[in-house]
C-alpha cells in the first residue's frame, strides 16, 4: 500500500469511529405513554432506571405521567421493531374495556397462551393500544359489534348537583339534562333502595348521575369492604329501567376524609375498586357510563393523610384506570376567578385555583383517551349570606353576578373545547351554610331570596330545555 495513502485512511478511521461514538453518545427523547413505565422505557431503549431518572431529575422513578417528554440518555433510538409473529399467530391491539379472558373467548383460546406468548406476569394488567400475539390459527375472527355507547356519547351535556326534584322546572330552564345524586354506601346496603329516587329523576326527563362514596368520613385502615361495594355497584346496574345512566366511582379518594389515612394509593383504588367495579356494571349494563371518582383538588402531599391530585391522577394512568373508565371525573370548586384566567386568584397560583389548568392536567394525564367528567362544578358567593367561613376566604369579594357569569363561562368553554362530556354544576339548591364549616348553600345557583341569576346566563349557553 502507498505510504502517502496510510495517514489518510488512518484519519477517515478515526473521523468514522469519532462518528459513531458521537451518535451513540447523543441523547434523545421519548413520550411517555398509556402503561408505561420506566422500567420498560429503560428496557426498550438499552439503558437503565437510573439513568433516565438521573437525566430527567425525576425523583421517584414509580412516578411518570403520559405525555412526558423524557430524554433518554445514550443515543437510544426507540424500541428496536416487534418480531413478526410466529407462525399460526395473529395480533389484537387492546380496546377499552378488554381484559385478557374477554380477548381470549373471542379468539378460541385462553388468557393464560396469551399472557406467556406475551411475556406478561400479571394477566390483570393490560392497556389500551398494547399490541398482543394471539396464539392459534394466525386469522383473527370478524370483530365483535361495537358496545353499546353511553347515553348522549360524543355530546356535550349539563347537570346539576340537588338533593331533590324541587325545582326541576328551572333546571330544565337552565338546560341541564342531568341530575347528580349522591349515595353514601356502607356494606349490607340494598340497590333496591336507590330506585325511588332515580325513578323521580327520570319521570321529571333527566338522567341520572348516581355518585358513590363511603358513609363514613376518616374510615379507619382496611375498613373499606371492596367486595361488599362491587357487589352493590352490580346491583345498581341491574336494577333495570331504575339504573342510573352513569356512576361515578367513589370520590376525593386522595384525602384521608373519604380513604384510610396511610393506605391512600392510586393504584389500590384502581385495581381494587375501580377495576372490579367496571367490570360489574358493564357485565350487568354496557349502557352506564362509569366514571373515575374525581379527587380532590389540592396541593398538600404527604402521602399518607393525602396525595395532591396531580401526583395521584398520575398514579391512576400509571395503574391502567383508562381501560376501566368512560369518563374522568374531576372537581373543580375553588375558582374565584373567569374560568378564563390562569392568574390573580388570591389563593395564588395552583393550577387547582383554575378552570382550564385543571380541565388541562386530568385530559392531558390520560394522553387524552377518555374526556372529562366535571362530576362538581361551581363558584362560591357569600353575598346574601352573613359571612363566609375562615377557610374560604378567598371568596369573600365573589359576587353573585359573577357566580352567575363564571358559570356560564365554564359550560361554554367546556361544549366548546371537545374535552369534556359533562358537567355537573354544584349545586343547584343546597341550604346548608356553617360559618365555622361548609358553605354549601353558598354555591347553590338558587339564592337565600328564591333568585337564580344562574339560571339565565347558563340557558344563554345551552339554549334551554
Amino acid at each position: 500500500m502507498n505510504k502517502l495513502f496510510r495517514p489518510l485512511i488512518l484519519f477517515f478511521a478515526l473521523v468514522v469511529v469519532l462518528v459513531v461514538v458521537s451518535a451513540a453518545a447523543a441523547n434523545t427523547t421519548y413520550v411517555v405513554r398509556p402503561g408505561d413505565t420506566l422500567f420498560r422505557i429503560a428496557l426498550q431503549h438499552n439503558t437503565t432506571v437510573q439513568a433516565i431518572a438521573e437525566a430527567n431529575r425525576i425523583v421517584n422513578p414509580n412516578l411518570i405521567y403520559v405525555g412526558q417528554v423524557l430524554t433518554i440518555p445514550g443515543g437510544g433510538t426507540g424500541a428496536p421493531p416487534a418480531p413478526p409473529p410466529p407462525t399460526g399467530t395473529t395480533t389484537y391491539t387492546v380496546q377499552p374495556g378488554d381484559t385478557l379472558y374477554r380477548i381470549a373467548l373471542r379468539f378460541g383460546t385462553t388468557a393464560q397462551a396469551i399472557a406467556q406468548l406475551n411475556n406478561i406476569a400479571n394477566i390483570n394488567l393490560i392497556y389500551v393500544g398494547q399490541v398482543l400475539r394471539i396464539p392459534g390459527s394466525g386469522s383473527a375472527p370478524p370483530p365483535p359489534p361495537p358496545a353499546p355507547s353511553p347515553p348522549g356519547a360524543g355530546t356535550f351535556e349539563l347537570g346539576g348537583q340537588t338533593v331533590s326534584m324541587a325545582n326541576a322546572d328551572r333546571m330544565r330552564y337552565a338546560g341541564m339534562h342531568w341530575v347528580k345524586l349522591q349515595h353514601k354506601w356502607q356494606p349490607g346496603d340494598n340497590p333496591s333502595g336507590l330506585a325511588g329516587r332515580i325513578q323521580e329523576a327520570k319521570a321529571a326527563g333527566f338522567k341520572v348521575l348516581l355518585s358513590v362514596t363511603g358513609a363514613n368520613t376518616y374510615p379507619a385502615p382496611n375498613s373499606i369492604d371492596f367486595a361488599s361495594f362491587v357487589d352493590f355497584m352490580r346491583g345498581v346496574a341491574s336494577l333495570g329501567a331504575n339504573a342510573p345512566e352513569a356512576i361515578e366511582v367513589w370520590n376525593e379518594m386522595n384525602i384521608d376524609f373519604e380513604w384510610p389515612a396511610g393506605q391512600i394509593n392510586p393504584a389500590s383504588y384502581v385495581n381494587n375498586m375501580l377495576a372490579p367495579s367496571y367490570n360489574a356494571i358493564k357485565a350487568a349494563n354496557p349502557n352506564i357510563m362509569v366514571i373515575s371518582g374525581a379527587p380532590a383538588p389540592t396541593g398538600f402531599d404527604n402521602g399518607h393523610n393525602a396525595w395532591a391530585d396531580n401526583r395521584y391522577i398520575a398514579g391512576m394512568a400509571a395503574a391502567r384506570a383508562v381501560n376501566y373508565m368512560d369518563c374522568i371525573g374531576v372537581h373543580h370548586n375553588a375558582g374565584a376567578t373567569s374560568p378564563s384566567a390562569t392568574t390573580g386568584h388570591p389563593g395564588g397560583s395552583h393550577y387547582s385555583w383554575y378552570y382550564g389548568p385543571t380541565l388541562n392536567l386530568y385530559y392531558n394525564a390520560f394522553g387524552g383517551a377518555r374526556r372529562v367528567c366535571f362530576t362538581e362544578l361551581g363558584y362560591l358567593s357569600a353575598e346574601g349570606f352573613p359571612g363566609i367561613p375562615p377557610n374560604f376566604a378567598w371568596a369573600s369579594n365573589t359576587t353573585v353576578a359573577q357566580h352567575a357569569q363564571w358559570l356560564a363561562e365554564a359550560a361554554n368553554q367546556a361544549k366548546n373545547s371537545g374535552r369534556v362530556r359533562m358537567l355537573i354544576v354544584f349545586n343547584v339548591d343546597l341550604t346548608l351554610y356553617q360559618l365555622d364549616g361548609d358553605p354549601q348553600a353558598g354555591y347553590a345557583i338558587i339564592r337565600p331570596n328564591g333568585s337564580c341569576p344562574a339560571c339565565d346566563t347558563l340557558r344563554a349557553v345551552t339554549g334551554g330545555r
